[in-house]
């Protein structure tokens, strides 16, 4: 990772400094984001992070005071330019030729593993992690409401995966219930075996370039989640009401101010008690290290409820479960009027991609162009998914979606598809023997200080699980490309400016996802699907990298 010989030669001054292992100060150096007003340095070291004295009521004056003389003992060398200070923070700004000569070098080198190859993740152990998300009513035809947990269990999936962790997706579908009584009697009455083999839904699941390891189903845990009450019972966790349900006493002071129902009068089990007996066969199969479920935030007592039940259990796995939950989506509607299934949602989303192109002036002849607004507006609704907090519920508006300027999926799209024909014109000039005095310029130099951030972007949403911080250096990438695109020559001139412009969009993309010929597009397809030839330069492959995480790319030409 370009960053990482960066920040090591900086925790080694940094060290000798501070009479700290320099192992210790690596992950306290940031890259500092690029600032559209001023020049900023390249890293920078919050002071208070790493000095000993960590009291709360440090004074302004004094932490500023350290930092100073911390700034004092540091010297300019042949990686470090300039040393100066901010308010609590000492900065960093790295030789202009060797911070533009290392970060291209090691893209070239890295290709779709820049970034992870980052000593941000080299001491984190791989892991065995299953995650349960999308999980759709089968009786009934895929809710829109799924469309969040599917794309957002499929993000988490696909990160986890190209960090090196040993993933299990699994599909949990609910075929429990009143519903299914109906739908089997009806069946037998009415049912076409050839229709029931068709499987709409494995259909939309690749059309959102989405797939699992493992289905099941409620049904599959009825017998198991019996076993569930009777250990239960054996430990003295199962309490009897006075409407005869069985309830497990979750309170502190053990007065069932606050309690679970895990039975019903009529002993049959609940979704919670399938769902304990789901939980525990899993870990007994997989073995993994962490469970992950995604769902709507209506369940977060539901999930509290469950792992607070495992742990009375004497499962201490339990600690290592987590509930990603996400909010709502408001005002999702087609031009029938509100919607219901995401079947309507994807083809209202390619219907009106579609007509946009046809209405742009600026629109080429495409031999597939309902495939292509397919993938552009399946990345418009993911980008705009994406964008905000995932707990957040957001407003949805069709026009803010598919708009081709700002911060959208559109947007992205089309500057890889910008990007990609720059790449496709000089692929037979790449070189590895980089001249650097072509890329000084603020705009280039802007470019390289973003691709500086990317393991760090990628770090802080592998911990939090938020997409929104790839999205957001994605957007960024694509603006500075676009800045860079007006302001330095191409056409023409030396190779390295072209380069750089490919540098630009590949790399935001392509460390979000796993290997090219793996890479699936967290919610489309595979980056081998939608790019048959994904070598070319490794500029171009980083933008699809990090893109890939969560959705199509496109190769047609803007």
């Amino acid at each position: 990772m370009a960053a990482c010989p960066f920040r090591r030669s900086i925790a080694s001054q940094l060290s000798r400094a501070l009479n700290l292992p320099a192992e210790n100060l690596i992950n306290s150096i940031s890259a500092v984001p690029v600032s559209k007003k001023r020049p900023v340095a390249d890293f920078q070291l919050f002071v208070g992070s790493v000095i000993e004295d960590k009291s709360s009521d440090r004074s302004k004056p004094d932490l500023q005071l350290q930092t100073q003389r911390l700034a004092e003992k540091l010297k300019c060398d042949t990686v470090v330019s300039e040393i100066s200070t901010g308010p609590g923070t000492v900065n960093f700004t790295i030789n202009r030729e060797l911070l533009a000569k290392t970060v291209l070098q090691q893209v070239f080198k890295d290709g779709s593993e820049y970034g992870i190859k980052s000593e941000l993740f080299s001491t984190l152990p791989r892991r065995k992690i299953v995650i349960e998300f999308s999980s759709p009513n089968i009786a009934k035809k895929f809710h829109v409401g799924h469309l969040r947990s599917t794309i957002i269990g499929n993000f988490v999936a696909n990160l986890k995966e190209a960090l090196g962790h040993q993933v299990t997706r699994i599909n949990y579908l609910g075929d429990w219930g009143m519903q299914f009584g109906l739908l089997g009697a009806g069946f037998q009455q009415f049912g076409n075996e050839e229709e029931l083999q068709s499987n709409p839904l494995q259909h939309l699941f690749e059309r959102l370039g989405v797939h699992f390891d493992e289905y099941s189903g409620e049904s599959f845990y009825q017998e198991k989640s019996q076993e569930v009450l009777k250990m239960l019972d054996t430990k003295g966790l199962l309490q009897k009401t006075i409407k005869g349900t069985r309830v497990v006493d979750l309170s502190e002071k053990r007065d069932l101010s606050l309690s679970s129902t895990v039975m019903r009068s009529d002993g049959t089990s609940l979704y919670i008690t399938r769902d304990l007996a789901a939980a525990i066969d899993r870990m007994q199969k997989y073995n993994c290290d962490t469970m992950i479920y995604v769902t709507d935030k209506s369940q977060n007592t539901h999930f509290e409820q469950l792992f607070q039940i495992l742990k009375l259990m004497g499962y201490q796995w339990a600690e290592r479960c987590q509930h990603v939950s996400f909010g709502l989506v408001q005002g999702m509607k087609t031009r029938k009027g509100e919607v219901v299934l995401l079947e309507d949602v994807l083809n209202e989303a390619r219907s009106r991609m579609l007509q946009n192109m046809a209405s742009a002036k600026t629109s080429k002849e495409l031999e597939n162009p309902l495939e292509t607004a397919e993938k552009i507006g399946l990345a418009a609704l993911i980008i705009q998914d994406f964008k905000g907090l995932l707990s957040s519920d957001y407003q949805f508006s069709w026009d803010r979606v598919l708009q081709s300027r700002g911060d959208t999926g559109v947007f992205l799209q089309y500057t890889h598809a910008r990007l990609h024909s720059l790449e496709q014109m000089y692929r037979n000039g790449q070189s590895t023997d980089i001249n650097t005095a072509c890329l000084q310029d603020p705009q280039a130099i802007s470019v390289l200080q973003h691709l500086l951030r990317y393991d760090e972007v990628l770090y802080k949403s592998s911990e939090d699980l938020q997409p929104k911080h790839i999205v957001s250096y994605l957007l960024t990438l694509s603006h500075l490309a676009a800045v860079a695109h007006k302001t330095l020559p191409v056409k023409g001139s030396a190779p390295e400016l072209a380069q750089l412009l490919w540098l630009r969009s590949t790399q935001g993309l392509s460390h979000l996802t796993q290997p090219p010929e793996l890479a699936a597009t967290a919610i489309h397809t595979t980056l081998t699907q939608l790019l048959p030839n994904p070598r070319g330069t490794e500029v171009t492959a980083s933008l699809r990298a990090s893109t890939a995480y969560f959705m199509p790319t496109c190769q047609c030409n803007p």
